[in-house]
């Protein structure tokens, strides 16, 4: 958003102030074609990541995803759920496994209701489900979105990514993160210079209204976590898949090499 933001701000600045409103309206247009496309070029290079682990016998490839990257986060078919969209259209058995994603629940109250327009098979856990899936062997890939990513490829994300990525590690599950290139701060070195959002307590504390802890309970709600790009089998971007280290970063984006 943030980038979008000064992306209109550029464009309408030098102009006179009659003419900024409509050519925010043009430059905000733009944007969302811009972000349509890259979408669609992120499910194709996901999709072939999905296919790859395709069984013979048909049985569905398992997917575990976390919070909502879709359609209604982004434009199009999403970041994450992109490839998910475009493999289940082509007739690759799929199903997913969507954490619920507390406090917010952006997973129970926004990936399974567009799972479910599309039509692709799904089944909400709770957010501690998905190691003891990974350790079952019902996991075979674990696809996230991103919010931020740094220049050496660790991935800021919804609270709870770095836990699938740890058990996704030690259950030899591959793991991607699906980037569009906007996502990428170059300014940033790691993970570790990217600020986290406490929110509210009252999130954890009244997650539906009522109180579910008691009185003066010191609550620690903390929006995103860092993982770092070694966790990541690999990052999905618009121009392809590349390590999430700086060098696959540079490899894709040698633009930005000397930000």
């Amino acid at each position: 958003l943030r980038w979008a933001l000064d992306r209109v701000r550029a464009r309408v600045t030098p102009l006179a102030p009659a003419t900024r409103a409509a050519a925010a309206w043009d430059e905000a247009d733009a944007i969302a074609a811009e972000d349509v496309a890259t979408n669609r070029a992120l499910g194709e290079h996901g999709v072939q990541i999905i296919e790859r682990l395709a069984r013979a016998d048909q049985s569905p490839v398992q997917i575990l995803t976390h919070c909502n990257a879709g359609a209604l986060a982004t434009l199009g078919w999403g970041t994450a759920t992109a490839p998910i969209y475009l493999a289940h259209a082509a007739g690759v058995p799929l199903h997913v496994w969507v954490s619920e994603t507390r406090p917010r629940l952006q997973g129970a109250r926004l990936t399974a209701w567009e799972l479910r327009a599309y039509g692709v098979p799904h089944t909400l856990v709770v957010d501690a489900a998905g190691a003891a899936l990974m350790r079952q062997r019902r996991v075979d890939l674990v696809l996230v979105g991103a919010d931020r990513v740094t220049r050496n490829g660790d991935v800021c994300n919804k609270i709870g990514t770095y836990e699938k990525a740890l058990a996704a590690r030690d259950n030899d599950v591959p793991m991607y993160a699906a980037v569009p290139s906007t996502t990428i701060d170059w300014t940033l070195a790691s993970g570790d210079d990217v600020p986290i959002e406490e929110r509210d307590a009252a999130e954890v504390l009244n997650p539906g209204g009522e109180p579910i802890a008691p009185a003066g309970t010191v609550v620690a709600n903390p929006a995103f976590d860092v993982t770092p790009g070694r966790l990541f089998t690999g990052l999905i971007t618009e121009r392809g898949v590349c390590a999430a280290s700086k060098a696959g970063l540079s490899g894709l984006f040698p633009e930005h090499v000397h930000e």
